[in-house]
């Protein structure tokens, strides 16, 4: 996902802020989380001493997801969500341990079926996206019991993505899209306490990446 094509100076900031409030930081510990100067998201040095816009450099937006862990789609969900008045829309949701059993998913992996709840979240620009509850400890410590998390089908899947996986004996797992080939799939435990797993792309029934984390 790109950025917003209306992004503005202000809208990008107050993203960057969300952003270290929902992993527990102020704007100096993110900074310095991304091993960067410890006062570079400071809000005197938004701005020049002219009083001309300063940005964040692309270089220092990417040391900031990698530092939190979050995706391109979060930063640019928060963004979207916080000048726009937090454009919201429901979305299906139904538990993790639910969508092990049939009757919720087509074969793609898409939303269908009667008996989901709804949540409110930002606008996702996925139709067909729709929020599972975490329940357990096995995406711990990223997401942990009660989290909810937003998971777009349609949305392309690559190599250190976080995603949904169901598989076609019916378990329904999180994970980290480690490697994938034509022979086999790797996926990464998010929680250290759980091992690693490698499947046959036939055992898999589908993948979909997770966009939205609320926590």
């Amino acid at each position: 996902m790109s950025m917003p094509s209306s992004l503005s100076h202000n809208r990008l900031w107050a993203g960057i802020d969300q952003l270290a409030r929902r992993h527990g930081l102020s704007v100096s510990g993110l900074a310095k989380a991304a091993g960067l100067d410890p006062t570079a998201f400071n809000k005197s040095k938004r701005v020049t001493p002219e009083g001309r816009p300063r940005w964040p450099s692309t270089e220092s937006l990417s040391r900031i997801l990698e530092a939190t862990g979050a995706s391109l789609d979060e930063l640019t969900l928060l963004i979207e969500g916080e000048e726009a008045g937090g454009r919201q829309r429901r979305v299906p949701l139904i538990g993790l341990a639910q969508a092990g059993t049939g009757g919720y998913f087509d074969d793609a992996g898409f939303p269908v079926g009667g008996g989901w709840d709804e949540v409110s979240f930002p606008d996702v620009k996925d139709e067909n996206a729709y929020a599972l509850e975490v329940s357990g400890d096995s995406m711990a410590p990223v997401y942990r019991d009660g989290d909810t998390i937003v998971v777009s089908p349609a949305a392309s899947v690559r190599r250190g993505d976080r995603v949904v996986v169901k598989t076609i004996a019916g378990e329904v797992m999180a994970k980290v899209l480690a490697r994938r080939t034509a022979k086999s799939v790797e996926l990464q435990s998010l929680n250290p306490a759980y091992e690693a797993r490698i499947l046959r792309p036939e055992e898999i029934l589908w993948m979909a990446r997770i966009i939205w984390a609320s926590q």
